[in-house]
């Protein structure tokens, strides 16, 4: 009786929190600013091209002019790619932050980045002319192993593994991950090909690395979007969701393998860029409500504008050389973990 009266207070919970109108307004006010965005990086580079010649380039493309062959085959893709790359940092960090109930869960943060960058160091290693649908295969395998090293640890925590601490796992696991992908790369002398993913970027990026993500991509993000209402019910809190019928650890398992994809597809293209899971998910959180039925199309949208303008101004700090992806983030990302971890160490101690 009493889990059930505590399923149907959280229910109405839910109801009360979610803003339907106001998600709506944020979903296509996010695709708008997503095609505004996208228009503007595919028209912004080293080369002086008219918007005229670039919707000429995009919609009536002729293979046999300079122009049309720079914005087709260099700008549109890495404009696309940063769209999808946003998505699916965003999309994992909510996943991750409902299944969890940890505010700060991020790919990022938790080791699954520096696992697949620490995969991608033994490819490049051992196997350097594997083709790149195996390359992504690995870095999901990586990913898989920095969570569970973070989670690993997390189970020997003698009062249990708190969001603080298990962020501090986090940041062990990424530093070890990393020192062993740098000393790979260093002996085996492949530390040049390794420091595009240290960096973070999505210059080179070609239609062959988009064609072999998209299937990854899209059916993550359709099994994200499946287990959107019980990841709700999760984020409510564990005796909640099964008051409400749901399989908890079926729950997890199918979620984990959305987040290991999304976060492993996302490195292999771009290299280790964090923040993304940790900013957009509150933001949108914040105007849409706690439904995740809401939360994550908004996340993607919001998390593909913010890689898509963080692109930008990686291209227009330091003309004509580009900023480091990573860095630009992380100067919104690492003030806001700060305010998260301060805002609720009561909470979280």
């Amino acid at each position: 009786m009493k889990l059930s009266q505590t399923a149907t207070s959280a229910t109405s919970v839910l109801r009360s929190r979610s803003r339907p109108i106001t998600a709506s307004i944020v979903l296509v006010g996010g695709i708008v600013a997503l095609i505004f965005g996208l228009g503007l990086s595919i028209s912004v580079g080293a080369a002086n091209i008219e918007l005229s010649t670039v919707w000429a380039a995009v919609f009536f493309y002729k293979p046999n002019l300079t122009t049309h062959q720079i914005i087709w085959e260099l700008r549109l893709p890495r404009a696309v790619a940063g769209a999808i790359v946003g998505a699916c940092f965003a999309v994992a960090g909510a996943l991750m932050q409902g299944m969890t109930r940890n505010p700060l869960a991020d790919s990022g943060l938790l080791g699954l980045n520096a696992g697949s960058v620490f995969a991608i160091a033994l490819c490049f290693a051992f196997f350097p002319d594997l083709p790149y649908i195996y390359l992504i295969l690995f870095s999901f395998l990586g990913a898989g192993l920095g969570s569970g090293l973070v989670f690993g640890i997390g189970a020997f925590a003698r009062n249990g593994m708190t969001p603080i601490r298990l962020a501090l796992s986090g940041a062990a696991v990424s530093a070890l991950l990393v020192a062993l992908s740098e000393g790979i790369a260093n002996y085996y002398q492949v530390a040049q090909d390794m420091a595009f993913y240290y960096a973070g970027g999505l210059a080179g990026t070609k239609w062959f690395q988009l064609q072999w993500m998209f299937p990854w991509v899209a059916a993550a993000l359709i099994g994200a979007m499946v287990l959107s209402r019980p990841i709700t019910m999760l984020s409510l809190g564990e005796e909640v969701a099964r008051g409400l019928g749901q399989r908890t650890a079926r729950i997890k398992l199918l979620a984990t393998i959305v987040v290991l994809i999304l976060a492993g597809t996302a490195v292999s293209a771009i290299g280790s860029v964090g923040f993304v899971g940790l900013l957009i998910p509150h933001v949108v959180r914040y105007l849409v409500g706690v439904d995740y039925r809401w939360i994550i199309p908004c996340s993607a949208v919001m998390g593909g504008l913010l890689v898509v303008l963080a692109d930008l101004g990686a291209r227009m700090v330091n003309p004509p050389y580009e900023t480091p992806l990573n860095a630009l983030i992380a100067l919104i990302g690492i003030p806001f973990f700060l305010f998260l971890a301060r805002k609720g160490r009561r909470e979280l101690e």
